[in-house]
């Protein structure tokens, strides 16, 4: 079925997640709106499983679903994502990703956040991690970002200066999504396994220094899968490192004086995580101590480049 007027258009970009994507896909034909409200563009970027198949063959047994599968060449989210907004036909754009769900609310909520505030320009929502296995005790709330934890508050306000909506929940109008030239592709996010994080937080930062208000709203919400693979120090290290590395690319961007600020900021940001670990330690949480620490230095790592 194909719509000439949707309201929302859900862009999920896919990089070898066969074992997830139908759930994500499934959560949106789930949702208690009209199908006629929406449509969902999933854009796969160079995956090498059998997503396409899974997708195609979706596509031919849910023709109620405007679903279309679209496919990027070029490696990285930011790549995929404004693959798939440039071909976005409904006013605004939800960006999930291919391992969370959403759910049965959800673009309902969307629609009718943004038809009761006129001044948003964008939204966020919260994201809670769904444990494969379970929450290991080493996990913190300070770490449990690098899984894709958020919960900016507990009631729908409008993000502080400098804070902005995780890449898996995201929403934005077309238009000002259009006028800043979409997400910046020398932040790709996830590259294969390589990441240069960032790509949503830079794109907000524009949006916020344009006067463009972006709202946070706790009832918007998908959970993000938390595989056990993404509980190994390896992953960790991608994750904390690729925001680094996403900084540096940032700054080097805007002059070496934003550099050196930048790396006296992730030097406190260190420091503290030091204090910090050494609570948890002092509080009877050893397994809890760690990590916090190891988060900046990897994060520190990524920033100088290594």
């Amino acid at each position: 079925m194909l719509l000439s007027n949707p309201k929302v258009s859900v862009v999920i970009c896919s990089y070898n997640r066969a074992d997830y994507i139908i759930n994500a896909v499934d959560s949106l034909y789930n949702q208690t709106i009209s199908k006629h409200e929406f449509e969902v563009l999933v854009v796969d970027n160079n995956s090498t499983d059998n997503t396409g198949d899974l997708i195609n063959e979706y596509i031919k047994t849910h023709t109620e679903l405007d679903l279309k599968y679209l496919v990027e060449t070029n490696q990285g989210a930011s790549f995929a994502r404004n693959t798939g907004a440039g071909l976005a036909k409904a006013p605004l754009l939800c960006f999930m990703d291919d391992d969370a769900f959403a759910e049965k609310h959800y673009l309902k909520r969307i629609i009718g956040f943004f038809s009761t505030h006129e001044d948003a320009a964008g939204l966020g929502g919260r994201i809670i991690p769904k444990y494969i296995t379970e929450e290991p005790k080493w996990m913190s709330h300070y770490v449990s970002s690098l899984v894709g934890n958020f919960n900016y508050s507990k009631e729908l306000t409008v993000f502080d200066p400098g804070k902005y909506p995780l890449e898996s929940n995201m929403i934005v109008l077309k238009k000002d999504f259009d006028a800043i030239g979409g997400f910046n592709t020398a932040l790709p996010g996830v590259k294969g396994e390589l990441r240069i994080g960032g790509e949503g937080k830079d794109f907000f930062l524009k949006l916020q220094s344009l006067g463009k208000k972006i709202y946070y709203d706790p009832e918007v919400i998908v959970h993000h899968i938390v595989e056990v693979k993404k509980l190994t120090p390896e992953y960790m290290y991608r994750v904390a490192s690729g925001i680094g590395r996403g900084e540096r690319v940032r700054m080097l961007a805007i002059g070496k004086t934003a550099f050196a600020k930048k790396l006296l900021e992730y030097g406190y940001k260190l420091a503290g995580s030091v204090v910090l670990g050494t609570v948890y330690a002092i509080k009877g949480k050893p397994a809890q101590s760690w990590p916090v620490i190891k988060f900046r230095i990897d994060a520190m790592k990524g920033l100088l480049g290594k």
